[in-house]
């Protein structure tokens, strides 16, 4: 099965796929290993989708009305009052809800961007630019682990600044060496390690989560488009052309669910995190 490739010249299924996994880096792979490579794609859209967003929250916030709202307006309100509910359920300090309930919001809706990009056509963006000389484009950011780590990081940082605001340095570090054993010194270094594990684990849950669903999903609308890029005028090419279109539709229609869901997950346990690090242990 071969599938026509941006050079104008046949791939093969494994080829086409390798070519579309591939990032637009800096630097060479060698240098992987000091994090001296930078996914210049994933970082370009993963800004360009969180600039999107936080201007249809402004817009949507500015343009707001006390009467009959319009749909745009009653959409965001829906979203917010569900944000904000999750919120006031879990994060019991108004004072922190001024900071998270918006935290929480802005991630739900940048995820939900980057996530609804693998909705496009696989091929669409990447023809484009492969006529401008870019050889090559990965237009879903949270099918790259360096963007979900990288936000699941940024949680983890808010989580540690909330456990030392909360509870004091002090505080906290006698958390680290007390719970959830108990305060005996012989158990200092278990619960020490025990607090160290979760962080981590959590932390990289978090991201692993968001990347192995959107990388699935990647690979799934690859699949489908390798199925067109196979069709022919025999009984097999039209049968393929045929499952092409409906495997796409359904495919799509399902990832739909697949893309709000991943979102909703990573926003509500950004907030579960949070929420944990003001209980006292």
């Amino acid at each position: 099965m071969a599938a026509q490739g941006q050079e104008g010249h046949g791939q093969t299924a494994g080829e086409y796929i390798v070519h579309h996994l591939h990032h637009l880096q800096t630097g060479t792979q060698k240098a992987v290993a000091d994090f001296s490579v930078f996914n210049l794609d994933s970082i370009f859209y993963a800004t360009l989708l969180g600039v999107i967003g936080c201007w249809l929250l402004w817009r949507a916030a500015r343009k707001a009305t006390s009467g009959v709202p319009g749909r745009f307006q009653a959409a965001v309100e829906i979203l917010v009052e569900m944000v904000d509910s999750q919120a006031k359920g879990i994060v019991h300090n108004a004072h922190s809800r001024k900071m998270v309930a918006p935290l929480a919001l802005t991630v739900f809706v940048w995820i939900f961007l980057m996530n609804a990009m693998d909705l496009l056509p696989v091929d669409l963006i990447p023809l484009f630019t492969g006529k401008a000389g870019i050889p090559y484009q990965r237009v879903v950011p949270t099918a790259d682990l360096s963007i979900t780590m990288g936000l699941s990081l940024s949680v983890l940082l808010i989580c540690l600044y909330y456990n030392v605001k909360i509870k004091g340095a002090g505080g906290w570090v006698h958390e680290l060496f007390t719970a959830p054993f108990g305060n005996k010194w012989f158990l200092y270094p278990v619960n020490f390690l025990m607090q160290i594990i979760e962080f981590i684990a959590k932390t990289v849950s978090h991201g692993m989560r968001l990347f192995g669903n959107m990388y699935a999903g990647e690979l799934i609308f690859m699949l489908i488009a390798m199925m067109g890029g196979a069709w022919a005028l025999n009984a097999t090419g039209i049968l393929l052309a045929i499952g092409h279109v409906v495997a796409g539709t359904v495919w799509a229609i399902f990832h739909i669910l697949i893309i709000t869901l991943q979102a909703f997950i990573f926003m509500m346990l950004t907030l579960i995190y949070v929420g944990q690090a003001h209980d006292a242990h």
